[in-house]
């Protein structure tokens, strides 16, 4: 990973603050992208990344003119974009959940997904190499009650990345849907509930994505579910 060019969504915490500090400690120059100025200054100082963008993933416009515009200016290139962004907002049924909040999940935890591959695929198309890493999650292949809005978008994830990936193939891009179980993250208070006591560290989930990224260029990975031991999954 020695100079390559890595953008983080998400990267001011959880998964993507520790996919921050593994890449740059191989030697990456690591970008990472989020809303809140503060915090992503502090998560740059304890990962060594080596630039920030503060933006709203879930803006066409800021992918355009803030994302692209950096990478472009500074490195001029991008061999990985790991699309980690992402949250429940509102874990609870289908029924009791707002317009609002419909919106919101799956402009988060989809758009965003789909506008990022779009600006930055087009850099690697043109550069003919590159990674995309689309994080959805395990609510893309099993069910759990509550879920439905955020397994909607995730799903869509899912479906989204196999299709991009035969779309860039042909241009020496590699693209992987990433499905991370539950893990030892803010993950559920932000989305309104408690933290679960979860044995998979962000770290295991970066490494995951560091493997990904390691492979020979001539190797992809269409899908890789990561999840800790002591979860519990059991299918509908």
């Amino acid at each position: 990973m020695k100079d390559k060019v890595v953008f983080i969504t998400g990267g001011s915490e959880g998964y993507g603050k520790a996919a921050a500090k593994l890449f740059a400690d191989r030697g990456a120059k690591v970008v990472i992208a989020a809303r809140t100025e503060s915090k992503l200054i502090k998560a740059q100082d304890e990962t060594g990344a080596d630039s920030i963008v503060c933006m709203d993933v879930t803006s066409a416009q800021d992918w355009e003119n803030i994302a692209l515009e950096h990478v472009k200016t500074r490195y001029g290139r991008l061999d990985v974009l790991i699309n980690n962004a992402g949250g429940a907002i509102n874990v609870g049924s289908l029924a009791n959940q707002t317009t609002q909040t419909i919106d919101q999940v799956i402009a988060l935890n989809l758009n965003s997904v789909i506008y990022g591959s779009q600006v930055f695929g087009r850099m690697m198309t043109k550069q003919g190499s590159g990674t995309i890493i689309n994080v959805a999650s395990v609510c893309a292949k099993q069910a759990w009650p509550g879920w439905s809005l955020y397994a909607a978008a995730k799903w869509g994830v899912l479906g989204f990345s196999k299709n991009l990936y035969v779309e860039v193939q042909p241009f020496g891009v590699r693209v992987t849907c990433l499905l991370p179980g539950a893990g030892a993250t803010d993950f559920m208070q932000n989305a309104g509930s408690e933290n679960m006591d979860m044995q998979m560290q962000p770290i295991d989930v970066a490494q995951a994505m560091l493997s990904i990224c390691t492979l020979p260029p001539h190797v992809a990975v269409e899908e890789m579910t990561v999840t800790g031991i002591d979860q519990i999954i059991v299918p509908l």
